[in-house]
């Protein structure tokens, strides 16, 4: 008998599933495209660009690119319902949440 991922998770009791749902998706946001995230989120490109007032192919554009400005990665998340914070990481050091970059790039529109 052959059973996929979908199938042992769909007989756990709601507690167990709940529990294997957030650790899947802990694990998944370690890291992802913007595709990736927009695809967890439930959204497609037409919704995005929608909230972001542009055509569903400029949402395609910012996801395919690999160098975007500050203030259009931060818009992006936001029209996902999500909040853009920087992290900075150094080998010796804890993560620091980097501020003022976003609202600096924010306040320039």
């Amino acid at each position: 008998m052959s059973r996929n991922i979908n199938d042992v998770i769909h007989k756990l009791n709601p507690r167990q599933r709940k529990k294997v749902e957030a650790r899947a998706a802990q694990l998944i946001a370690e890291e992802m495209t913007l595709r990736q995230l927009r695809q967890a989120c439930r959204l497609t490109q037409q919704k995005v660009a929608k909230s972001l007032r542009i055509g569903q192919e400029g949402v395609s554009k910012i996801e395919r690119r690999s160098d975007l400005l500050i203030s259009t990665l931060r818009d992006y998340v936001q029209a996902m319902g999500g909040q853009l914070s920087l992290v900075v990481e150094f080998p010796d050091r804890k993560p620091i949440i980097l501020s003022g970059i976003t609202e600096f790039a924010q306040d320039s529109k």
